[in-house]
């Protein structure tokens, strides 16, 4: 059986969660979060916790435990802590700043790229070089930061581009001279 399916989400004060058939609400201090999820999941929501239980064994059922439950216990502390992702831009000249609330980001092109926040979704630029994206829904956070970092992808020779804060760039020895 899942191990991560079995263990309960335990719902911490202030946050209220709506079971309708099989869409789950998560209301929150930060928010509010609505999901659909699969037909044969069955979530049992208490007023402490809420456990995930699958109906058979079959691949399908495994496979949809574990990510049901994950998906929910993110909702759950999305609305109470919220998420964030730090990206670096490195580079001579590459920059970032906010005007109002989108960004734009100067990364070697002939033009600024200006890039918009969805609804959820709010940029923080601390310095030039570094910008936080913030928001309650994991999966929003995380592709908002995919989109910022694929507008300039590091390269391998330099290691310039748009990356990951903590990302490790595998770096590529340069061409090789010739030899006298």
């Amino acid at each position: 059986m899942s191990r991560i399916g079995r263990k309960p989400i335990q719902v911490p004060n202030g946050v209220s969660i709506n079971l309708d058939n099989t869409v789950i609400t998560v209301k929150g201090p930060k928010g509010t979060l609505s999901r659909e999820f699969h037909v044969d999941m069955k979530v049992n929501v208490t007023e402490t916790e809420i456990v995930i239980e699958r109906p058979s064994d079959n691949k399908l059922h495994r496979s949809l435990h574990g990510t049901t439950r994950s998906i929910i216990a993110n909702m759950v502390s999305g609305v109470t802590e919220g998420f964030s992702k730090n990206l670096e831009l490195v580079g001579v000249g590459y920059r970032a700043s906010k005007t109002g609330d989108k960004i734009v980001l100067n990364v070697g092109y002939s033009h600024p790229v200006e890039i918009n926040p969805e609804n959820g979704i709010e940029f923080d630029v601390p310095t030039n070089t570094k910008i936080t994206v913030r928001g309650i829904d994991k999966e929003l956070v995380g592709a908002t930061a995919a989109k910022i970092r694929s507008v300039r992808e590091p390269e391998p020779y330099k290691g310039k581009g748009i990356k990951y804060e903590g990302e490790r760039i595998i770096r590529k020895e340069g061409k090789a001279g010739k030899k006298k």
